[in-house]
Order: structure tokens, then C-alpha cells, then sequence
């Protein structure tokens, strides 16, 4: 069975990825590039909840599974 990805604000997510060891590089309207040193994430701050497929993406750039993810929330 697929993981069950949490419906997430982007600043949830954001702070997150904090606690991760991402920090901010640079912001380009509303969206926030970060970066571990390896990888580098885009995270769109929009006002409203991520579609589950940019969530799914947000993921995949960083690295993370679902499970770490739901930790650091």
C-alpha cells in the first residue's frame, strides 16, 4: 500500500525541512529555495494547503520519505 502523505500547509512544511538541516538560500517571489549542502528543495509559499503532488515532489528533492516527514511536523 502507497504511503498516506499528510495534507500540509507549505509553512509546515517549511519548517520541516528546518529541522532537517535545510535552511534558506534565497527567495524568488513565493517560492523559497532551500539547501543541506547536497540537495537543493524549491518550496512554494503559497496560502493554501500542497497538492499531494507537490508535496510528493518537495519530497523526493529533499530526499525524505513520508514517515520522516510526519517526525518533524
Amino acid at each position: 500500500m502507497p504511503p498516506k502523505y499528510p495534507i500540509c500547509t507549505p509553512t509546515e512544511v517549511h519548517k520541516a525541512l528546518m529541522q532537517a538541516g535545510f535552511w534558506d538560500v534565497k527567495q524568488t517571489g513565493s517560492h523559497i529555495k532551500m539547501t543541506n549542502g547536497n540537495r537543493i528543495v524549491i518550496v512554494p509559499m503559497h496560502n493554501k494547503d500542497l497538492k499531494i503532488g507537490t508535496l510528493k515532489g518537495i519530497l523526493e528533492q529533499a530526499g525524505m520519505s513520508v514517515d520522516e516527514l510526519k517526525e518533524y511536523l
